[in-house]
Order: structure tokens, then C-alpha cells, then sequence
């Protein structure tokens, strides 16, 4: 039974990261267009970073295996720069600088956490029903 509550753990550790990069993935499209933030610069795409959590082997009943947000970063990508004297965070030259947000490619990815969370989900699923129809054998 070890096994089978170590693969719901992992799954719900890929569902909570996968929920935080689809957060993330978000804000970095809702802000795709904000041109000037607290400090006075366009909003920075964000990046969020997964690190694998190994397994104990050392000690098999606390075994910890999955994936955890290792940190969220901003990307070094360029800002955009855009000419439109008329806008009210243009330079002196009259350009302004926009996000480095591609909002297809925050799409690509968003769709690619999603299938991810889904994958997670299936695992925790089936892990599940293994659970169930073991405690049905034993009756």
C-alpha cells in the first residue's frame, strides 16, 4: 500500500506545481500590455522553475518522490520597443517599452500545463482505484 499513497502523493505534487506555473502563465497575460509598474518599468515576464523531489531511499516508508516549485524567476528576454509619441510612457524619442510577454507562446505553455495537470490527474485517478479495488480483494 506504500507504493500506492507514495504515486498520490507525487501526483498531487505535479498538481500543485502545474497549478502555480498556470497562475504564473496568467499573470504574465494580463499584464502583457501594463507599460509601467512600480519602479517605473513594463511588467517582466515570469518564469517558474521545477525541481524533481527524490525519493528516501534510505527510509522507504517516508518516501518523498514528485516535484516542487524550485522558485519563479523573471525572464531576461527584451522588452519591446514601440514607437507611439502619444502615449503617455513614451521617451523623449517617443518610444515606449512594452512587456517581453509573447502572449502565443504564454498560450503554448499554458496549454502544455494543462495537459500536464490533466496527465496528473489520470495518475491519481488510477492510483486511486488500485486503492479501491485492493480494499475490495480484502473483504
Amino acid at each position: 500500500m506504500g507504493d500506492i499513497f507514495s504515486s498520490l502523493d507525487i501526483s498531487a505534487s505535479g498538481l500543485s506545481a502545474e497549478r502555480v506555473r498556470m497562475n504564473i502563465i496568467s499573470n504574465n497575460l494580463a499584464n502583457a500590455n501594463t507599460t509601467s509598474g512600480p519602479d517605473g518599468k513594463p511588467y517582466t515576464r515570469k518564469l517558474v522553475m521545477f525541481r524533481e523531489m527524490l525519493d528516501n531511499t534510505l527510509n522507504p516508508d517516508e518516501s518523498s518522490g514528485g516535484v516542487e516549485v524550485s522558485g519563479i524567476y523573471d525572464s531576461k528576454t527584451p522588452y519591446k520597443k514601440i514607437f507611439d509619441p502619444s502615449h503617455p510612457d513614451a521617451d523623449k524619442e517617443g518610444f515606449v517599452l512594452y512587456p517581453n510577454v509573447n502572449p502565443v507562446e504564454e498560450m503554448v505553455d499554458m496549454i502544455t500545463a494543462t495537459r500536464a495537470y490533466e496527465a496528473n490527474i489520470a495518475s491519481f485517478n488510477a492510483a486511486k482505484a488500485m486503492m479501491t479495488k485492493a480494499l475490495e480483494m480484502g473483504q
